[in-house]
């Protein structure tokens, strides 16, 4: 595929690409534990952060899941069974009518990752401003033809995957209004399985605008994404990491959800134009410490 510059993408009353400020989504994903109050919660906190966004996991669960699957043995406070948990996980109409909602009311988008195309026909009841295809889905081509065709743009996670499935999944879905997510799908992941540089080679690459989806337990590697390109950025969030629930450990909390947010903003303050120039607050400083100008050597 050619190198091209980064095309900007809309999404609800944002921007996102180039010279545009770093687009922040608070994940919730499952971590609400289908406790609606904890969902209202996390959106709190997304808000109180300075996020652009939350985003939330829809499954249809017989269509995502084997019979087999869904009877295997697995406890939880829900059941004896994998298919209790993720029934148990699962937010229907009346939820998210309340979700929309309470968003609108705290003035936050909101979107989710569907893991179907039933989950997408779902979705597409509510007004959201993209869709997220999540690392897992990215080979799935009938959802991800599925999903463009609900003409709203689309964030494409890339974790597991090889170059080979992204340039495919690309050509599936075109570039148009196309977000990609360079990620790592280990649930936490440890530094060394990061790859930031990736973000500047997927940017060559596709000539889209590429994010950073980070399951790490910590912020800097987050905010070293934004200063090397990425223009979108996605953590999980948990009102507290020892809560039950399997992405809790790879989530951040309120304060550290806050950080993010605050480090992603000064970063972009810092990085200015490029131009090498002399500020007028360094004035006194030159006149104050300098021994010898520059017109006078020789």
């Amino acid at each position: 595929m050619s190198q091209t510059t980064a095309q900007t993408v809309k999404i609800g009353s944002n921007l996102v690409g180039d010279s545009q400020p770093c687009y922040i989504i608070a994940e919730i994903g499952i971590n609400h534990n289908g406790d609606l109050d904890i969902a209202k919660r996390l959106i709190s906190v997304a808000v109180a952060a300075g996020c652009n966004a939350v985003k939330f996991q829809k499954r249809t669960v017989e269509v995502v899941y084997s019979a087999e699957e869904l009877a295997r043995p697995r406890e939880s406070p829900f059941g004896a069974t994998n298919g209790d948990l993720k029934h148990a996980l699962e937010f229907g109409q009346s939820e998210y009518e309340e979700i929309d909602a309470y968003c609108k009311a705290v003035n936050i988008a909101w979107f989710a990752s569907c893991w179907d195309e039933q989950s997408v026909d779902f979705i597409n009841r509510f007004d959201v401003p993209c869709y997220k295809i999540a690392s897992a889905s990215l080979t799935d081509d009938r959802l991800l033809r599925h999903t463009r065709a609900k003409a709203k743009p689309l964030i494409l996670s890339t974790g597991m995957s090889t170059v080979a499935e992204i340039d495919h999944a690309v050509e599936v879905l075109g570039k148009k209004d196309l977000v990609l997510m360079h990620a790592c799908s280990t649930y936490p992941a440890t530094y060394d399985e990061l790859n930031l540089r990736a973000i500047q080679t997927m940017r060559q690459r596709y000539g889209v605008p590429v994010g950073y989806s980070g399951h790490e337990t910590g912020i800097a590697s987050t905010v070293a994404a934004v200063a090397l390109g990425g223009s979108c950025v996605e953590r999980h969030i948990t009102l507290d990491r020892a809560m039950w629930g399997t992405d809790q450990a790879a989530s951040l909390e309120p304060n550290g959800m806050s950080r993010v947010v605050r480090d992603i903003r000064l970063v972009e303050q810092s990085m200015g134009d490029g131009v090498k120039r002399v500020f007028e607050r360094e004035l006194p400083i030159i006149k104050k410490l300098r021994r010898v100008g520059a017109a006078t050597q020789g």
